[in-house]
């Protein structure tokens, strides 16, 4: 049951793309390595995937794909800069390709009423950062991450309002101890990734003081995965670990941004378990004085998540996605006495095994606006697919449609229980680099031609969801059929 029909005023409709995923070029014109050109490298050996290397080429086709974003009506744009495009080296001399890319690329944008919305940081530390102490292993990353944090806000600060610190920190510290280039794996422990979520959010404050300093009418947030998590049972040991779950893998990277505070009930856990990490004098000071300069959160959201009472003895595990595109192939994670994931077996779920769940968005739409009292912007939230050129040009998504039209149903009833949404930026505007799964799993409006063995000419099609969000952008989301 819908409880408004439409959306409010000014509302911003557009997509997410992140630069690794679309950009390409990932060699040229002054661009160094990333961590993403390295990890793909890496997916690319192991699994037959693209690599981040040309991926949608959006560096050489920006102006057809902003043209293609008007024609569907957008009025918003969430992207990221490519921190080794603009400093190659992380920190010292700029690179002037790179830094004119982004220019025509708001320039386009705004020529065409569309709002700039931009991700400082979208998993791709500057190779030369990791290389030369770590990246996030060291506290050295906190003032190279302001110091790009100013150069972009500087070069860029008069022409966008909206910035984005961090990409999905709490899935960058799940994944942080992966075998690849994030973390240089010699010198991982188990404390490292919640030393490195410290200095993440060191690094955040600081840019979050710099957006309000530097930008005027600038407003700042970051963007986190969030997923509900649900008791298997009504057992009180599975409820218990649901509130555990929650508190762990939500409220404790939220709590830092908002409130400036770390979760009393995560510090004891991980305190019991070892787990507990270096504080400095000042640091808590400078947290809290970040929380004060946080506008909006960014809300991914793809799926819920599902636990149970963890079993006995159990070893700390990550979750480890889907990276075959068939049925089942997830390990679940389990936090030791703690919780324990599980399927949910009352919702269903996409070929790569993501579950389908649109009430679990209106569920943290407002879970978070009763707690944190806080505007949201959702900035990704998608359905990952394989996707069929047909002969004649179209593309026919009608799963697309449907995933993204029950998510818009569940926003609505967010807005009318109070919830603050000012835009709804759903990933992806064109099809690109799946971290796990290459080009092969598809979420754009637009079909990009080519395949994970096959570059071609990366030519552009609308796709049937093109047609139909077009619809909803034009009647500000009234006409959802």
């Amino acid at each position: 049951m819908e409880y408004v029909n439409s959306f409010p005023e000014g509302f911003l409709w557009g997509a997410a793309t992140s630069a690794y995923q679309c950009e390409g070029a990932a060699a040229e014109d002054g661009k160094k390595d990333n961590q993403q050109d390295v990890i793909n490298r890496e997916i690319h050996d192991e699994y037959g995937y693209a690599d981040a290397s040309v991926a949608s080429d959006h560096y050489h086709h920006y102006k057809e794909d902003v043209a293609l974003m008007a024609e569907m009506g957008f009025t918003s744009y969430r992207f990221s800069i490519n921190w080794a495009r603009v400093l190659p080296d992380g920190v010292g001399e700029p690179n002037p390709k790179g830094v004119e890319f982004y220019h025509n690329l708001i320039d386009e944008l705004r020529a065409h009423g569309i709002e700039p919305v931009v991700t400082m940081w979208h998993y791709d530390l500057p190779m030369a950062l990791v290389n030369k102490y770590g990246g996030w292993a060291s506290r050295q990353i906190i003032d190279d991450f302001a110091y790009y944090a100013r150069f972009i806000l500087t070069e860029y600060g008069s022409k966008v309002k909206y910035w984005l610190t961090i990409n999905e920190q709490s899935i960058v510290v799940n994944y942080i101890d992966r075998k690849n280039k994030i973390s240089m794996e010699d010198k991982f422990n188990p404390k490292f990734r919640y030393q490195a979520n410290h200095y993440m959010n060191l690094a955040h404050a600081k840019a979050a003081i710099l957006v309000h300093e530097l930008v005027p009418g600038g407003q700042c947030g970051a963007a986190l995965d969030m997923a509900p998590y649900y008791p298997h049972t009504c057992a009180p040991a599975d409820v218990m670990a649901a509130k555990n779950a929650n508190a762990f893998k939500n409220y404790f990277y939220m709590d830092a941004y908002i409130r400036g505070e770390y979760t009393e009930s995560v510090m004891a856990y991980l305190k019991r378990q070892g787990l507990d990490f270096e504080i400095l004098p000042g640091d808590m000071e400078l947290i809290k004085k970040g929380s004060e300069c946080f506008d909006f959160l960014g809300i991914n959201y793809y799926q819920s998540g599902c636990v149970k009472a963890p079993t006995p003895g159990a070893s700390r595990r990550s979750k480890e996605n889907n990276k075959i595109g068939k049925g089942g192939h997830v390990t679940y994670e389990v936090q030791p006495d703690l919780f324990e994931g599980c399927k949910n077996e009352n919702i269903g779920e996409t070929d790569f095994s993501m579950p389908i769940d649109p009430m679990g968005l209106q569920y943290v739409l407002e879970d978070i606006n009763d707690r944190y009292h806080i505007p949201m912007m959702i900035c990704e939230n998608g359905f990952g697919a394989y996707d069929v050129l047909e002969k004649d040009g179209s593309i026919h998504d009608p799963y697309r449609i449907a995933y993204i039209r029950a998510h818009l149903k569940a926003m609505k009833n967010a807005i009318a229980n109070g919830v603050k949404l000012i835009a709804y930026n759903p990933w992806s505007a064109f099809d690109l680099l799946s971290t796990s799964n290459g080009i092969a799993k598809r979420y754009g409006f637009i079909y990009v031609d080519r395949t994970d063995d096959d570059v071609k000419e990366c030519k552009r099609y609308r796709k049937d969801s093109f047609y139909w969000y077009k619809n909803v952008i034009a009647t500000n989301g009234k006409n959802l059929e």
